[in-house]
């Protein structure tokens, strides 16, 4: 006895129709889910001041870090690599009884951030808390 002589064998075929029905219906309500947010812009309100300019000059001291991780007080090199160094670096050049002395912190692009960390708790153990970062504009 042959069983499977008469039967004709059908090659078995996979139908994408339903497969496609199931993922535009998971396209559909993903976006119908899909919250879409806005970003807020942040206003602030600055303070204005109409006090004449005094005369006085405020006492600047600029840190640069470079990319390498050179530390620069006053277009001088600070020799040492630690804080303690950065430190005295930044009291050598404020003058003595400096009102308010304003450190401004270069810092390159490719600078590690952990030096300009280090240049920050430098200004803070120096005493000089006005900490400013200089920037550049993005050149289009």
């Amino acid at each position: 006895m042959n069983f499977g002589r008469g039967r004709s064998r059908e090659e078995p075929e996979i139908n994408l129709i339903p497969m496609i029905d199931v993922l535009l219906v998971i396209i559909i309500f993903l976006m119908l889910t899909t919250t879409y947010s806005r970003f807020a812009g942040l206003e602030i309100n600055l303070p204005t001041a109409d006090a004449t300019a005094s005369n006085d000059k405020m006492v600047e001291v600029n840190v640069a870090v470079t990319a390498t991780g050179e530390v620069v007080v006053n277009k001088r090199v600070v020799s040492g690599a630690g804080i303690p160094a950065i430190t005295a670096a930044m009291q050598a050049v404020v003058p003595a009884g400096a009102k308010d002395p304003v450190v401004i912190i270069n810092a390159d692009a490719k600078a590690a951030h952990q030096r300009v960390i280090d240049v920050m708790q430098a200004a803070q153990q120096a005493g000089l808390v006005h900490i400013s970062f200089a920037t550049q504009a993005a050149q289009h």
